[in-house]
């Protein structure tokens, strides 16, 4: 069965206003289902706001937990990158590792879960196409990786000067590596067939790549091998640039960020589109 559904008439009820008149008229579905995209979008959302304290303010602690224990601990509340304080050189890498994780997170724990509980079909049987599939998904995603970004920020706030330099940038990079993170978690939960294969992926891929992207440090104090290394990590060029609009610094080229991020996402964007389409490892 190929899950790509067509956009079917569908019949809702209307008030009888004469005598045996139809009680249904036809509703018919444009080329975009918009409601079918905002119902599942809605569905998403409800999801993880059902476990907020765990999808929203649990990433809020660790995050603060990191920022202690690198500033106190590690004393780096005296250290410095450059000429930039260590604590305001930090909170923009913690608040883009908190986006990147959760939104993996979200469309990659709502497929796995779908297929082991066996109520994907839920999903799959609406007149949804392939295509809005993929957009529900992601903005579900996106919607969790930006609600965390503040509810990191928000708790950090008091403890470091936080200014914002390049707002748009901040925006372009937050948004990007959020659908970037959701695009590879619906492949990842399409791909899982349980939950230790997803377990896999996290530790082994997700959080490999944040930690090593230069989320507490600066690449320019790698040796010239591990910085060209760097330079093939996309975690890198989120953090980056996401850090380059706070501190209005950057180890790399912020134009390469951001054709690198816009082209991952319309590559891993057209393959989940097309992952939907042949149903793979989504049949009954």
């Amino acid at each position: 069965m190929n899950v790509e559904t067509t956009h079917m008439a569908a019949r809702a009820p209307t008030p009888r206003s004469l005598p045996g008149e139809n009680a249904y008229a036809e509703r018919r579905i444009g080329r975009v289902n918009w409601l079918g995209v905002w119902t599942l979008y809605c569905k998403e959302v409800q999801r993880f706001l059902k476990v907020v304290l765990q999808t929203v303010l649990a990433p809020a602690v660790t995050a603060v937990l990191f920022f202690t224990i690198f500033t106190l601990a590690f004393g780096g509340a005296s250290r410095t990158v450059g000429d930039i304080p260590f604590a305001q050189f930090l909170v923009p890498g913690l608040i883009m590792m908190a986006i990147v994780q959760n939104s993996f997170a979200n469309t990659s724990s709502s497929l796995l879960i779908g297929k082991v509980q066996g109520n994907i079909v839920d999903v799959l049987m609406p007149p949804l196409s392939p295509g809005e599939l993929t957009i529900a998904f992601a903005l579900g995603g996106l919607s969790r990786g930006l609600l965390v970004a503040v509810s990191v920020a928000v708790p950090l706030y008091p403890f470091v000067e936080i200014t914002l330099h390049h707002p748009l940038i901040a925006v372009y990079f937050a948004v990007m590596a959020s659908l970037l993170l959701s695009f590879i978690g619906m492949l990842g939960g399409i791909w899982a067939d349980k939950f230790d294969h997803m377990a896999a992926v996290t530790n082994f891929v997700i959080m490999p790549l944040s930690f090593l992207s230069g989320t507490f440090y600066s690449i320019q104090r790698l040796p010239e091998i591990w910085q060209q290394i760097s330079q093939f990590n996309p975690f890198f060029y989120m953090i980056d640039g996401f850090r380059y609009a706070f501190i209005d610094h950057a180890d790399g080229s912020i134009a390469l960020g951001m054709g690198v991020l816009l082209a991952l996402n319309i590559l891993l964007g057209m393959t989940c589109l097309w992952v939907f389409r042949r149903g793979y490892r989504l049949k009954p």
